[in-house]
């Protein structure tokens, strides 16, 4: 059978257009098909899955009605935007999503103008909207404005930020809060647990609904007594709905809404898409619907590598080293056994950064606050502040958004807490929007903060270790997506001095100075110079900040050629210190910076993305040897 044949609608559909005129029926079966479609594709290749599966009836309601590209639609991350790339020229294309030179797995402007506003992040796309709906009132053709949000993403508060300014602006947005008491893991939002109560209490709908129709039918009578009825439902509603606090806002709320019928939402759109001035619009959604695996998966299979069509069960490779997300998790919980002034803060992420090892066993000092970076980190200043050590575990991209934080809640306060930050470096098919390519960078420069990245698992056991022990500020500690490398890891653990890095290979022609990731690849490329007749020492400096002065005076007196190596970009990190310290002290070594180049890096595997950067072995091999052939 060809691939055509196995759906009814889906391949006589291209662009949104195709499917303006069709009738709510064949809307249906589109939805089925745009769902067996995802399940097909994603279960070879992997991908985000559950939020797209979930926002499928969103996604074609939304084009049905709306005269995209013209209208624009501003999705939140993108990780439920597969049936919005699926309807708007890229099906075919979706075998090869997050894959190097394909379609991105996020929303990408440069990629097509179906997507207004480029998103890895969450609680972006009500302030984006409303910029492009400000934008709206200086042109003649006006576009509707469109802001789809998850539940999730309504515990950043750049969220609340944006509708409070939409209200004040009274801008024509429509914002659709598609509500599936899911982000990535189990939902942390208050207001959810009020969203779900809303839906055992119809008392509300049925009176609105008494009253209007029997006032309609009394003429001047039956208005006074729709005032009067309104106040009553003003009343009511701030008891038994959400709709007060938008409304508070500034928003005109339509809701609950069920997001899985595709009848209910076409009607919905085409009422409000006539109306001006900040309208929300709240759905109700199960994330994973339509596949019963999806369904059952405690988080909806939110993401997955490719998995059994059938079971939902992820294909197995071969055994491999843990991964340093658990490493990193049991240590912490082990260090936490016999240190009861620990407490472990992520940010809606327990499974990715390893907090749901440590939740299980310290239930009682596990704390997820939600897509809430820069909460978290002042947050765990506070905790600070009264002796308790805070441990907050972020991936790096998401640390970014918690600079201000870090410096001015933290470091300026010389406050102990100690900052993980996860998937250090590039992070493969999720790309620019996840890569950890700065934190190195935006951190360097903070006074009275320890940095340091472990060269393998049993470092990063004594580095956590280390960082809960030190008294004197701020510690962050930052490793690599993926595999640690599989060296044997003691019981127990050992403090590390602070700013000490070690050497590992003797050599005499050129210092390979490399931290966290790199050390590997450095160590291997020694091998590789070696054939060639270049003799390198390696060193593991460990810390990019304080650096290991002494050591560095050792080696500007010993080599003339000195290489640095890192995962991040090349501008302001380590080996930019390194630089900067040789010049203050006047020495005359020559020195090569590798390192991530100044530019976005698009998606692909961790592996394919190294080698065409040339930062793997081979490629540290071949710049080295250019490096040494140069006088």
């Amino acid at each position: 059978m060809s691939e055509e044949l196995k759906y009814e609608i889906l391949f006589k559909v291209k662009y949104p257009s195709d499917i303006r005129d069709m009738s709510i029926p064949e809307l249906k079966t589109l939805c089925a098909d745009i769902r067996k479609y995802m399940v097909d594709v994603i279960s070879k290749i992997g991908g985000h899955f559950g939020g797209g599966l979930g926002a499928t009836e969103l996604t074609v309601a939304l084009h049905k009605v709306f005269d995209t590209p013209h209208d624009k639609i501003i999705w939140d991350t993108g990780h439920q935007a597969y049936p919005h790339k699926i309807l708007t020229g890229r099906k075919e294309l979706l075998p090869t999503i997050r894959q190097l030179n394909g379609i991105s797995g996020f929303l990408k402007r440069s990629e097509s103008e179906y997507d207004a506003f480029g998103a890895g992040h969450a609680s972006t796309s009500i302030s984006a909207g409303l910029g492009i709906a400000i934008a709206q009132r200086y042109k003649e053709k006006k576009s509707k404005v469109i802001s789809i949000i998850g539940d999730g993403a309504m515990t950043g508060g750049m969220a609340y930020e944006a509708m409070n300014n939409t209200g004040v602006q009274k801008a024509d947005l429509i914002v659709v809060l598609n509500d599936n008491n899911m982000s990535i893991a189990p939902n942390v939002w208050q207001l959810s647990n009020y969203f779900n109560q809303l839906i055992a209490h119809p008392e509300y709908n049925r009176f609105k609904g008494y009253v209007w129709d029997l006032t309609g039918k009394l003429d001047n009578f039956g208005d006074r007594l729709r005032k009067i009825a309104g106040r009553l439902d003003r009343g009511l509603k701030a008891i038994v709905t959400p709709g007060m606090l938008f409304e508070a806002l500034g928003f005109r709320y339509f809701g609950p809404i069920n997001g899985h019928s595709v009848h209910h939402l076409v009607n919905i759109f085409e009422q409000v898409k006539t109306l001006n001035g900040p309208i929300l619009i709240h759905i109700l959604t199960e994330k994973g619907k339509g596949y019963k695996p999806a369904e059952k998966h405690t988080q909806r299979l939110h993401a997955s590598t490719p998995f059994d069509k059938i079971t939902g069960e992820a294909i197995k490779g071969g055994a491999s080293a843990p991964s340093y997300t658990s490493i990193f998790g049991n240590a912490l919980s082990e260090i936490a056994d016999k240190n009861d002034k620990i407490i472990g803060i992520t940010a809606a992420m327990p499974d990715g950064t390893g907090m749901d090892i440590f939740q299980k066993r310290h239930p009682d000092r596990y704390y997820d606050v939600g897509i809430a970076e820069e909460h978290a980190v002042t947050f765990a200043a506070g905790l600070a502040t009264e002796g308790m050590i805070p441990v907050v575990a972020i991936y790096s991209t998401f640390i970014q958004r918690a600079i201000d934080q870090i410096i001015h809640d933290i470091a300026l306060q010389k406050l102990h807490v100690v900052i993980v930050l996860d998937r250090g470096g590039l992070v493969g098919a999720d790309g620019p929007t996840h890569h950890g390519s700065f934190d190195l960078s935006f951190l360097r420069f903070i006074p009275h903060i320890v940095i340091a990245a472990p060269k393998d698992e049993a470092e990063l056991r004594n580095l956590i270790y280390t960082g809960v022990n030190y008294r004197e500020g701020p510690f962050v500690v930052r490793y690599p997506r993926g595999n640690a490398l599989g060296v044997e890891v003691k019981e127990g653990f050992e403090e590390i001095a602070i700013g000490k890095g070690e050497e590992l290979v003797s050599g005499d022609d050129v210092a390979l100075l490399a931290v966290g990731s790199m050390v590997d690849y450095s160590l291997k490329a020694a091998g590789m110079l070696k054939e060639e007749g270049i003799s390198s020492a390696v060193y593991n400096m460990r810390f990019i900040k304080p650096l290991d002065e002494t050591l560095l005076d050792e080696i500007a007196a010993r080599f003339r050629k000195v290489i640095t190596l890192e995962e991040n970009s090349i501008v302001g990190g380590f080996g930019s210190g390194v630089t900067e310290y040789f010049a203050d002290k006047k020495y005359k070594c020559d020195v090569l910076r590798i390192g991530l180049p100044d530019k976005f890096i698009d998606h692909g595997t961790q592996k394919e993305l190294h080698e065409l950067l040339e930062i793997d072995p081979k490629g540290i091999t071949k710049k080295t040897i250019e490096f040494v052939k140069t006088s």
